[in-house]
């Protein structure tokens, strides 16, 4: 079964080349759909199969700049990226990410990388899986009791309007995403979710998309389509700085953005499709099976590991396909309705 393994020349090692194909395209479907570029699961992911952690960092950094691009550019035309907002963030992004890509090497020369890293990553998905459930949670709540809460509807979490009364200038408007906070709440979002982006390789995404949505104020869709804008621009620094550093194995790289490309759009075109907190919810369930499987690769059961992230991120994706589908098929067949009443007057 030699075909089954490509030779990474950079990282001096054979890769069962069939898994990067099914995470590439997978985390494309996912990461369009989400706005998180789906790095979250690379890295674990690329480190199940045999990858270093700090080349598993790198390698997952390049490969989101790439897919990034193609998911951006497809929310765009959906009107789903606050561009002003997304420039506004690169600030903090930019010094954040060079905070935790020195970090890595720092612990890399300690010998400690692998172990720090999994388990900073263990602590951060329950985190960000209670906050989202959490949510969910006070939303369904509000909504039995017939609290309805102004444009947005029924919402769990709302801090962001504790934070948009800070008036620290300057001030500034988001016309996508509707809103105006003082300049200092993105930036410093921004620099959080850099440290992450370097540290963790995860594109820092995984942070910026409930942040956007419970710290920022952003609606889900804008908040998806913004952090993917965010997500290439900080994958394509985070590539930069991780070649430099020689820990980036391009033929991975290029393996994985094949599957991606077609991903991205699938992914894309079902948040047309698909409610605020159906996306959240899906979201929340992706995060609990990637700690799981990093979990089992800490405790040396590799090979369940693997089997738990490939066959979660494989049945999202899948679940992903359907709902775009489905929404497509309804929309033709709402067009078709809609022509046939026309001719009948």
């Amino acid at each position: 079964m030699d075909w089954l393994y490509l030779y990474m020349p950079i990282a001096g090692m054979d890769i069962l080349w069939p898994g990067l194909v099914v995470i590439g395209f997978s985390v494309g479907v996912i990461g369009g759909f989400f706005g998180m570029g789906g790095a979250w699961m690379v890295t674990p992911g690329l480190n199940i199969l045999g990858f270093p952690m700090a080349f598993a960092i790198g390698t997952d950094i390049a490969h989101i700049a790439g897919k990034s691009m193609v998911s951006t550019m497809r929310h765009s035309k959906f009107g789903n990226v606050d561009y002003k907002l997304g420039v506004v963030m690169i600030i903090g992004t930019m010094i954040g990410i060079e905070c935790g890509a020195q970090l890595i090497m720092y612990l890399e020369r300690l010998g400690v990388v692998g172990g720090v890293v999994r388990w900073v990553y263990v602590v951060f998905l329950a985190l960000i899986a209670t906050m989202v459930f959490y949510d969910f949670y006070k939303a369904e709540q509000k909504k039995r009791a017939g609290i309805v809460e102004g444009e947005k509807g029924t919402e769990g979490i709302t801090w962001y309007k504790t934070l948009h009364k800070i008036r620290i200038p300057p001030m500034m408007h988001f016309k996508a995403a509707g809103f105006t906070c003082s300049a200092w709440l993105p930036i410093m979002v921004s620099f959080a979710t850099g440290v992450l982006a370097g540290f963790l390789g995860i594109g820092g995404g995984l942070l910026r998309m409930p942040a956007l949505v419970y710290l920022i104020g952003c609606p889900t869709h804008i908040a998806v389509g913004t952090d993917l804008f965010e997500v290439m621009i900080s994958g394509l620094y985070g590539a930069f700085t991780y070649s430099m550093k020689g820990r980036i194995e391009l033929v991975a790289v290029f393996v994985m953005l094949t599957g991606a490309a077609i991903g991205a759009q699938i992914g894309t075109v079902a948040t047309k499709y698909a409610k605020g907190y159906g996306i959240r919810i899906l979201f929340g369930c992706a995060v609990l099976a990637c700690m799981v499987s990093i979990i089992l690769k800490q405790y040396g059961f590799s090979t369940s590991a693997a089997v738990v992230v490939l066959g979660a991120i494989s049945v999202i994706s899948l679940y992903i396909c359907v709902i775009m589908l489905r929404g497509a098929a309804q929309e033709l067949r709402d067009k078709k309705a809609r022509e046939a009443a026309s001719r009948s007057y």
